[in-house]
């Protein structure tokens, strides 16, 4: 996204070039590719400066320049593709795709493509600088040497010496503090540790009442990880919608009894949403499997812990307001039993009593009661007050 916005910036203001000064270890194979694409439809003249280095993917896009220089004691190569999150490389397939790609980029800058190839593959050795069982990686001197490189200057004004820009003014343009932001949250720890800090609020606001810091906290942490891939250019719309849409399905649930359709379908689009928005599935999948891991052991012992003691009864009610505690639900009607009214309603079986100057709704033990016939409560279930008629004595 900072290239993109660079290089229109760039050709907004008509420039003569465009230098990219690189310094990076590698990154993403389909992000490089992009970047590449955003270098093959800029008009001017792109060159890189590779100080100090530009491994892996790096080289790729130095050889997607126009032309590259280095720095003295820089460095360039390493380019072999690794699965994420291992030091395993790609199968065969992937592999050789990915030659391919930095023979093109290397023959198109007229350089030897065996040199880019080598960069990729342990087994292609370059006689004098590696042998068959490590990647190349060049210094300057040797990149310099083998006419890899397109020379070595030391500053921007020798390399703009060598451009014969050396009357051009140059404008410097850097980073957002938003983009340098981005592009530290799409490191896998620090992705992984973001989504594990979202579920671990999101937990302690549901077993706290109402809404609180937990819940806005918790979708702070959901925010820093969708926007960072999304403003790195990592991920699209799409995760952002899938989040949304399982935001929504999830309340939707949550007013609807029991478990349906609408707290499966929230379940499956947010977890989804949260793979696609990663770099790569099987780095959205293990970043997913680590934050719930964590999340589920650090929730479990933070619940277990506060409530051992006590810290946890500010915010969730553990209390229950039961009968044996003194607690009822209604207005206790036991003390009726065995008290003597008059029926001021036929009982059929339901109807109203007299009882202590008091009318209360009752019922007759089946048989119908007529009005004003003498009754005594016998039982009392509740708020159902049960009656019978009173038997005369003889």
């Amino acid at each position: 996204m900072f290239l993109e916005r660079a290089l229109e910036e760039a050709a907004a203001e008509g420039a003569a070039a465009v230098i990219l000064e690189m310094d990076t270890p590698g990154g993403y194979i389909d992000t490089a590719q992009e970047a590449r694409r955003l270098l093959d439809n800029f008009t001017a003249p792109v060159y890189a400066f590779v100080k100090p280095r530009a491994l892996s993917a790096g080289a790729y896009l130095a050889l997607s320049a126009g032309g590259f220089y280095m720095a003295p004691g820089s460095t360039i190569g390493a380019a072999e593709p690794r699965l994420l999150g291992s030091t395993r490389p790609v199968d065969e397939k992937y592999l050789s795709a990915w030659e391919a790609e930095m023979r093109v980029v290397a023959e198109r800058q007229g350089k030897d493509p065996q040199l880019a190839a080598a960069m990729v593959r342990k087994e292609i050795a370059v006689e004098g600088i590696d042998s068959s069982e490590e990647l190349l990686t060049l210094t300057a001197r040797e990149a310099e040497s083998l006419e890899f490189s397109d020379g070595t200057v030391s500053t921007l004004e020798e390399l703009l010496q060598a451009l014969d820009l050396a009357e051009a003014e140059p404008v410097r343009i850097s980073p957002t503090t938003w983009e340098q932001l981005s592009g530290w949250l799409i490191k896998p720890t620090v992705s992984a540790i973001l989504l594990s800090l979202a579920f671990i609020f999101l937990i302690l606001e549901v077993l706290t009442a109402g809404f609180g810091i937990a819940g806005l906290l918790s979708i702070l942490c959901f925010g820093l990880y969708f926007g960072g891939h999304f403003f790195a250019g990592v991920s699209g719309w799409l995760s952002i919608f899938l989040f949304l849409v399982g935001v929504v399905l999830l309340l939707v649930e949550a007013f609807i009894p029991g478990f349906g359709v609408f707290g499966i379908g929230g379940l499956v689009s947010l977890l989804a949403s949260i793979v696609l928005a990663a770099g790569t599935t099987e780095l959205g999948v293990k970043m997913l499997l680590i934050s719930l891991l964590v999340s589920g052991v650090a929730g479990y012992l933070f619940f277990r812990y506060l409530h051992r003691r006590g810290a946890l009864r500010r915010f969730i009610l553990f209390d229950a307001a039961t009968r044996e505690e003194g607690f009822i639900s209604s207005k206790d009607l036991q003390h009726l039993v065995g008290e003597k009214g008059t029926s001021i309603t036929p009982l059929r079986p339901s109807g109203i009593a007299l009882i202590k100057g008091f009318r209360y709704d009752v019922v007759s033990e089946g048989s119908f009661i007529q009005q004003g016939v003498a009754v005594e409560v016998i039982k009392v279930e509740g708020r159902r007050v049960v009656v019978s008629p009173l038997q005369e004595d003889s």
